[in-house]
């Protein structure tokens, strides 16, 4: 999977990143660099892409 490809995360989790960044970018965050940090704020949250599910134990 090249950089930058999103298509391993779930809706929810571009949702979230989209609303981080939007608040970035309310505090005057230019939008290349709140859009890089809102992703490295939800892998932070959440793991990175596709984790969720039965099965996976966060420990």
């Amino acid at each position: 999977m090249p950089r930058g490809d999103k298509s391993a995360y779930t809706d929810k989790q571009k949702r979230q990143a989209e609303h981080i960044e939007e608040s970035y970018e309310k505090r005057g965050v230019p939008e290349k660099e709140a859009e890089r940090r809102a992703w490295a704020t939800e892998n932070k949250i959440s793991g990175g892409g596709r984790k969720s599910g039965s099965g996976r134990q966060h420990h």
